[in-house]
């Protein structure tokens, strides 16, 4: 893509997902990622009703009233994109690729977060982190990802879910909550580090996958090649066995996928590239309320 191309795209994108963030998502987004506590906000006069515990004494003396310490919630959050951009991304046999939803999706959440006044930033992972854009707020910086999403071109096309979750959980000092958006193809565990990370962070997980990554069409002969190794073989679709076989290797894929971030404590949606991705943020968002 050239400049021209990107900008265009760039422009497309945030006018559907600021949309989707300031007319859907209002509201929904504040009360499901919370801040990090309560913060003193002022005193005012006692008042029928008030926890007696929130009672400031010090002030109480000296007006010879009863007058109350008032809280706020401290509501700026640190917002972490962790996002897959290893080969099997670039997959799609529907409307669009895994990578262009992914992009979608990061976009939505981004502008929900600088809506409620919250930093966001980006690790793009493969096999290794391929680039790290730190925190920060305002329009531009989000524009700035979403092109980075658009164009990014990583060095590997392999995963390693786990080392970008430890980098997060090295990286990040302060509490932030965290998006890893991926599909989830790799086949190593990566439950313990997820565990660890989920202590100190708060960690959503969003899978899109396609279609074809569950079930098999039947068209006979099909030569198939693995987007990250590179790794080519054929494959009979007409044969029920083979298809059957298939189907049921993801089914394993997703029953330990799910246990693993259950395991973990992780809230975890799934979408497809066919679906639609706001209905499954919408019922995320409404489960963490």
């Amino acid at each position: 893509m050239n400049t021209n191309e990107i900008l265009s795209r760039v422009r497309k994108i945030e006018i559907k997902t600021r949309g989707l963030s300031n007319n859907i998502f209002a509201g929904q987004y504040h009360s499901a990622f919370k801040g990090r506590g309560m913060a003193f906000s002022e005193v005012r006069e006692y008042q029928f009703g008030d926890d007696v515990r929130d009672i400031d004494w010090n002030v109480t003396a000296r007006f010879h009233r009863p007058y109350v310490k008032v809280f706020e919630e401290e509501r700026e959050l640190t917002v972490m994109l962790l996002v897959d951009v290893s080969g099997s991304l670039s997959f799609g046999s529907q409307r669009q690729e895994k990578r262009e939803m992914v992009t979608e999706i990061a976009a939505t959440l981004a502008f929900s977060a600088i809506q409620n006044n919250d930093k966001i930033g980006v690790l793009f992972f493969s096999d290794h982190v391929e680039k790290y854009i730190p925190p920060k707020k305002g329009r531009k910086h989000i524009l700035y990802i979403i092109r980075e999403l658009l164009d990014f071109k990583p060095d590997s096309s392999r995963t390693d879910i786990s080392g970008a979750i430890e980098t997060l959980t090295r990286m990040q000092k302060r509490r932030c909550t965290a998006f890893l958006l991926s599909d989830f193809c790799q086949q190593r565990p990566f439950s313990k580090e997820l565990q660890v990370c989920n202590r100190k962070h708060d960690v959503v997980a969003i899978q899109v996958y396609d279609h074809r990554d569950s079930e098999l069409p039947d068209i006979g002969l099909m030569r198939v090649r693995d987007s990250e190794t590179g790794y080519e073989d054929y494959l009979d679709t007409s044969s029920k066995a083979v298809r059957t076989a298939y189907k049921a290797k993801w089914l394993e894929r997703q029953a330990n996928l799910k246990e693993t971030f259950s395991h973990s404590g992780v809230d975890s949606i799934s979408v497809s590239t066919a679906g639609d991705y706001v209905k499954s943020l919408m019922l995320l968002f409404k489960q963490r309320s």
